[in-house]
């Protein structure tokens, strides 16, 4: 087994503490996710599993063991680092063999599992170049290799793309996920890129300053995140939020109404007459005349400030009562700045976060 629980895990600095009480159970086999912007401690918690970081305060138990105190090298884990750290004067083979060489492997059963692990990266052209001969993508690969030979219990990978240009990043993304699949070995990923983490992982652990956000699947992030950090990070374009004022059961503001449908508008009843954060995604706004989203009580009208083309899509920025907004529409769809236009939304994809607390008040 290679679960992986963290009960009530702390990281300090003298008097700065980069992660609070951690709490995370991670199942055998499974694909968990780490994201958050820099500094959200991420990486950190990464390390204090690998045990490259002490922790402060806490358990860490990887299998049936609780491994605190347990040395890198006896943890059975293996690392990919962002930087691949490949020694230069070793070619591919060699240091995909190097761990096993050092515990004295017997040399036909090192040379068995570098070619399997070669053949799962379809880098076997490859075993006999140094480091400066690889492409970006090919050092990652060589990188994912050496950790594969190690036949580790748990892989844990800190941001292993980023180096990467865009359409290799997508390719690897999917290599990754191939790796895992055929190996059905427990990965622990991090990385900045939330499209990364929703493509990749069956769960994710948001964080922000240290803390733990939303544990959930990538689905029910998008759909039901628990508070307004969540929701703004997952989603790309990113989630909008105005204020508005909650009369009637419905948000108000300067040009705009909208009223929800489904258990939120259960869940406003009680906040009449207060002001909230009310969330819709650009996804789930329309043009009126252009979309299929019903035209009622859930109309927008405001002036088209950026026009975005994207070729299948066009993203617009559009200043409804003072406050912006981005509506994905069709991509063929006429609008120039300076219009103005009339919005209508998907009143069953609204969301609604208290001002202050900025936790969900249920979506619609």
């Amino acid at each position: 087994m290679s679960e992986v629980i963290l009960k009530g895990v702390y990281k300090r600095y003298g008097k700065t503490v980069a992660v609070t009480d951690f709490n995370l159970d991670i199942q055998d086999k499974e694909f968990m996710v780490f994201v958050g912007p820099s500094g959200c401690g991420k990486s950190t918690t990464l390390r204090m599993i690998a045990g490259l970081e002490e922790i402060s305060d806490g358990t860490l138990q990887i299998g049936e063991r609780v491994v605190n105190d347990l040395p890198p090298k006896d943890r059975d884990i293996a690392m990919v680092f962002q930087n691949y750290a490949l020694y230069p004067h070793m070619d591919v083979y060699e240091k995909m063999a190097f761990g096993h060489r050092l515990g004295k492997t017997p040399k036909d059963q090192i040379d068995k599992k570098v070619r399997e692990a070669a053949a799962i990266l379809q880098i076997e052209h490859l075993l006999k170049r140094k480091p400066k001969e690889l492409s970006g993508g090919q050092r990652q690969r060589v990188a994912l290799g050496r950790a594969i030979v190690r036949e580790p219990k748990v892989f844990l990978m800190d941001e292993p793309l980023s180096n990467l240009d865009a359409k290799l990043r997508v390719e690897m993304r999917s290599q990754i996920g191939k790796l895992h699949r055929r190996l059905g070995t427990t990965i622990i990923y991090v990385t900045h890129d939330q499209v990364e983490a929703m493509t990749m992982g069956t769960r994710i652990v948001v964080m922000k300053d240290g803390y733990i956000m939303q544990v959930d699947t990538p689905l029910n992030l998008y759909d039901f995140p628990k508070n307004k950090f969540v929701a703004g990070f997952i989603g790309s374009p990113s989630m909008n939020f105005m204020t508005a004022n909650v009369q009637g059961g419905g948000f108000t503001s300067t040009d705009m109404r909208v009223s929800p449908e489904g258990v939120l508008a259960q869940s406003l009843r009680v906040q009449e007459g207060k002001q909230v954060w009310m969330g819709i995604r650009p996804e789930h706004i329309g043009l009126k005349g252009y979309t299929n989203i019903p035209s009622g009580d859930n109309n927008m009208s405001g002036e088209v400030e950026v026009v975005e083309p994207l070729g299948a899509q066009t993203d617009l920025i559009i200043n409804v009562g003072g406050q912006s907004l981005v509506a994905k529409v069709d991509g063929h769809v006429m609008v120039n700045a300076g219009d103005m236009v009339e919005l209508v939304v998907d009143r069953t994809k609204l969301h609604a976060f208290d001002l202050q607390t900025e936790v969900a008040l249920t979506r619609a």
